[in-house]
């Protein structure tokens, strides 16, 4: 199919293991990414996730990202699979 895109699909916080057994070190890790003050909701998403986390943002991994390069600072690989 021409043109298709994925979606990526996001877990909430509580299915991806922080506070059931996770390290501290995760904990501070994804604690970098919420609640930050240019934060919008990405109205795509369900209303439920609407947990202040940045890749819950409607600039989320976008050019309008004001933090787009911490986000890339830690993307290992950046070639397509």
């Amino acid at each position: 199919m021409k043109g298709t895109f994925h979606i990526p699909v996001h877990l909430p916080a509580a299915t991806r293991g922080v506070g059931s057994g996770g390290s501290a070190s995760d904990e501070d890790e994804e604690d970098r990414f919420v609640n930050r003050p240019c934060y919008e909701f990405n109205s795509m998403l369900r209303p439920a996730w609407n947990d202040r986390r940045c890749e819950h943002c409607r600039h989320y991994l976008t050019a309008r990202c004001p933090h787009i390069e911490d986000f890339l600072d830690d993307v290992e690989d950046l070639t397509p699979e």
